[in-house]
């Protein structure tokens, strides 16, 4: 049987009801059905961190401490001892709703190397706040090969670690493909100007990306937004937003652009 191996990178922070954010992220994965999978479920956490205790038994994964403190430096530390066929990513803070294993994997197994997904951003309550088209970390599914062609995340990168991946995602000539709810419109003409973002992926999207629709009317990842959250701390402070822009300058440098 194939393995998956799941990468979490999680600070151990909890929501509004006191609750891991882990623990809800986790919760998702063992609901989902439909695949044939293996699940090797990998937390990547901060040095030095302090790791509950029994909860690598409770709920069935393996802690990774990392040299740094940086999503980045997390999400390799857990790449480190992956066994798996397949890598997929999912922040701690976020979900996955059922089926969205069974399609991203479908995908793999028909004609791509690489899923992204468009998301669904709630707030903490759960009130909807839109859907959400850039490919963010916890829609990323794909084939163990591509992950070792592009390598590691960049841990220079604080906020834009995912753009700088996806930057070198597009110098590789992998097949890719992004997953959309099922109203979605599907002509590529008119999408810049009905869903402007995916007409952007579209266009920024590198190597050239193709959309699949999936039959649920909602986004299958749960994105939430919170104050604890990287992009509200770009919003909200000047440090944090210097970083971000120096980020941004230096991913157009290298790459032309800003990857999606």
């Amino acid at each position: 049987m194939p393995t998956l191996s799941i990468l979490i990178p999680s600070r151990l922070e909890r929501d509004i009801q006191d609750r891991l954010f882990l623990e809800s992220a986790v919760a998702s994965i063992r609901a989902q059905t439909g695949h044939s999978m293996a699940l090797q479920i990998l937390v990547g956490i901060d040095a030095g961190a302090a790791i509950p205790p029994g909860i690598e038994t409770r709920l069935g994964v393996r802690f990774v401490e990392s040299l740094g403190k940086s999503q980045a430096a997390a999400l390799n530390a857990a790449a480190g001892v992956m066994t798996g066929d397949y890598v997929a990513i999912l922040e701690d803070d976020d979900q996955w709703n059922d089926g969205f294993l069974y399609c991203a994997l479908s995908m793999l197994k028909e004609d791509f190397d690489f899923s992204s997904s468009t998301q669904l951003e709630v707030t903490p309550d759960r009130k909807i706040i839109r859907v959400a088209e850039f490919p963010t970390p916890s829609g990323w599914v794909m084939r163990r090969a591509i992950w070792d062609q592009v390598g590691l995340f960049n841990e220079e990168y604080r906020f834009h670690l995912d753009n700088e991946w996806l930057g070198r995602l597009g110098e590789t000539n992998a097949r890719r493909v992004h997953l959309c709810e099922a109203t979605t419109p599907m002509d590529y003409n008119t999408l810049p100007q009905s869903r402007p973002f995916l007409g952007e992926l579209l266009q920024k999207g590198k190597p050239k990306v193709e959309l699949a629709r999936h039959d649920s009317p909602w986004p299958l990842v749960v994105r939430l937004c919170h104050p604890g959250s990287g992009m509200a701390q770009v919003r909200d402070n000047d440090a944090a937003r210097e970083r971000s822009d120096a980020e941004a300058a230096q991913l157009e440098r290298r790459f032309g652009h800003r990857p999606w």
